[in-house]
């Protein structure tokens, strides 16, 4: 077999982790949130490119997201502390400015909303009275006072003011399934939640406004198997879908004249970009992009070109920027993420595939082929298992590279989207409602059946490996399916459903009875679908790699899987980050984490 492992793990994994897109009202200037520094901060980049200016220079706190006033010259971000996700707000002049903590409140989690028209206000969501409620607030630049718009309760978060600044679009959220749309009187105080629905729940996720203020756009899947794009007439006091897809609707934006309208439509995982008219519906000729995932669009708002701002990735390159002009139909590459030096005919491109479960629900799925394959050779196998689990595995350049990195040793891919993912329509993601351990884990036994059965595939050198719900799902599969697995790779994943529900942020709460059980009235159930329950049938190597600061799935998950298994004399290994949460936000944690993931596999799987 000819392999390309002369490339080092170091080389795959050297991209720049590059999100959080924001362009300058003008649009002649973005901001984006990247580790290019080591740690998550905020960068600014001329739209013709070039190299970017570094506006904040955290190395403990990581920035998250960003945004402008409507004419430039302020910007609010948010940061959190070893990755806690207890964000607190920022305010900086955009130009010769440095940050201002607006909150400082080290036990609450704050949500950045937008600033207000005039620029005076900026509207944030907190859990700062009662922490299971999540409240939408006002900061008042000029005086630096804070109220709260909505004390009543619930999970709220704050969108975007209306045009004339007025009013305030909020959503409330019920579930990730389960939102509403509610308008905030700013003057009288008045909340209307304009998407109610009687005995049905739909997604609800706020676009763009009309300069006018007669309305606005945003994305529902109401009365509908996909997410499409709807508009909502204030006048009226109605709504009605505007564009609709055979697949999900993921984003939608209006240019700064409001004559063009761009949306992003998930096609079994790959983006497909389109631009219309907005009024006539006639599509917009666009040029050639790379073919991958489009994680956010959007426009300049006083930009005098019609200039689409988006985030893509592709299967052999991470996230970048680019700069769509569209009179001009040309592509513009605004950052740079890959530095590794790597020739791209090394990397692997997938292919969909979909495997048949038990049930006879088809599993869509992405098979990565090793380079050099000869006649009569088998190969290892890694099953890699997505977060969530209402997420969806994408062909991007994933995880840093560590897919790249363990096809360049020889070791297959296989990435299933299980039941529970998103992107194949709401019925398919509720699947995994109040079954977590239940039927995905048959889904999981399908895909190790369907590799075994490839010819270039050796079934004795399987492994299986996950973060999150695919950290749970990794530690289901490898206690209660325990003959299939060569080895096991668990990466902040929860390992007693019991314990988990009690322990998940505070909001979070009231949402986990219908998601995955009750702690109470649940017990019983939940602890038959708990790995912990099955840690005696481990067969297996096992690693398990935790964040010590993760606020989503505690320490303690992984801490009473690993005692248990190490009191049985059971060989697993056990990577523990005490400065960073669910996932790694410092350059040189993912480094070393993704690297011991990596070298575990490779030692177990390779032979």
């Amino acid at each position: 077999m000819t392999t390309h492992s002369r490339y080092r793990f170091e080389q795959f994994s050297a991209s720049r982790r590059i999100g959080a897109l924001v362009p300058a009202p003008d649009g002649e200037s973005l901001l984006f949130v990247s580790d290019i520094s080591g740690q998550f901060n905020l960068w600014q980049v001329s739209s013709q490119g070039g190299w970017p200016r570094q506006l904040t220079l955290f190395t403990e706190e990581a920035v998250r997201q960003a945004v402008f006033n409507r004419d430039g010259s302020r910007i609010a971000f948010i940061a959190d502390h070893h990755g806690d996700e207890k964000y607190q707000i920022y305010l900086m002049d955009a130009v010769g400015g440095w940050p201002e903590k607006i909150t400082d409140r080290p036990d609450v989690q704050h949500e950045l909303g937008a600033f207000s028209p005039c620029g005076r206000y900026l509207a944030f969501s907190a859990n700062a009275g009662n922490p299971q409620d999540v409240d939408i607030y006002i900061y008042d630049l000029e005086t630096k006072e804070t109220r709260c718009l909505t004390p009543g309760g619930g999970v709220l978060t704050a969108a975007s003011f209306s045009p004339d600044g007025s009013k305030l679009l909020a959503v409330h959220f019920h579930g990730n399934a389960h939102q509403d749309l509610l308008l905030i009187d700013l003057a009288g105080g008045e909340i209307r939640n304009l998407t109610a629905r009687e005995g049905r729940e739909a997604t609800c996720l706020p676009g763009p406004w009309l300069k006018d203020g007669s309305g606005f756009y945003f994305l529902t899947n109401d009365g509908c198997e996909f997410q499409a794009i709807a508009f909502y007439d204030l006048t009226a006091g109605r709504w009605s879908y505007a564009v609709t897809a055979d697949w999900d609707i993921e984003a939608v934006a209006l240019n700064a004249d409001q004559r063009l309208l761009a949306y992003v439509v998930n096609e079994a995982g790959c983006s497909v970009l389109r631009v219309i008219e907005r009024e006539s519906g006639r599509p917009i000729p666009l040029p050639e992009l790379p073919k991958g995932v489009v994680s956010a669009i959007c426009f300049a708002g006083r930009d005098r070109r019609n200039r689409l701002f988006l985030q893509a990735a592709t299967y052999k390159e991470a996230t970048t920027i680019y700069v769509l002009d569209l009179e001009a139909g040309a592509l513009t590459r605004v950052t740079e993420s890959m530095l590794g030096n790597i020739p791209e005919e090394v990397f692997v491109a997938p292919e969909l595939i979909y495997i048949d479960s038990f049930d006879g629900l088809r599993i869509p799925a992405w098979l990565y082929r090793p380079h050099g394959i000869e006649p009569e050779m088998k190969v290892p196998a890694l099953l890699s298992i997505h977060g969530g689990p209402e997420s969806q595995e994408q062909p991007a350049y994933n995880y840093g590279g560590f897919y790249q990195y363990l096809l360049s040793q020889g070791i297959a891919i296989l990435a299933p989207n299980i039941r529970g993912s998103t992107g194949f329509g709401i019925d398919y993601q509720k699947r995994i409602y109040r079954d977590w351990g239940g039927a995905e884990l048959k889904d999981i036994e399908a895909c190790n059946r369907y590799l075994r059965s490839l010819d270039w595939i050796d079934g004795d050198r399987i492994g299986i490996w996950g973060g999150s719900f695919g950290g749970f799902a990794t530690l289901s599969a490898a206690t209660r399916l325990p003959d299939l697995w060569a080895c096991a790779c668990d990466f902040c994943g929860p390992a007693n459903l019991v314990t988990f529900v009690q322990s998940v942020p505070p909001h979070w709460k009231p949402m986990m009875k219908a998601w995955v059980g009750d702690a109470e009235e649940d017990r019983e159930f939940l602890m038959e679908r708990s790995p912990i329950t099955y840690v005696d049938q481990l067969k297996c190597p096992l690693m398990v790699v935790q964040g010590a600061m993760d606020p989503r799935v505690v320490k303690a998950e992984s801490d009473q899987m690993v005692e248990r298994l190490r009191a049985r004399g059971r060989e697993v290994e056990y990577l523990v980050f005490e400065d960073e949460g669910h996932g790694f936000t410092k350059r040189h944690n993912q480094l070393k984490g993704y690297g011991a993931m990596a070298d575990f596999l490779v030692r177990h799987l390779v032979r």
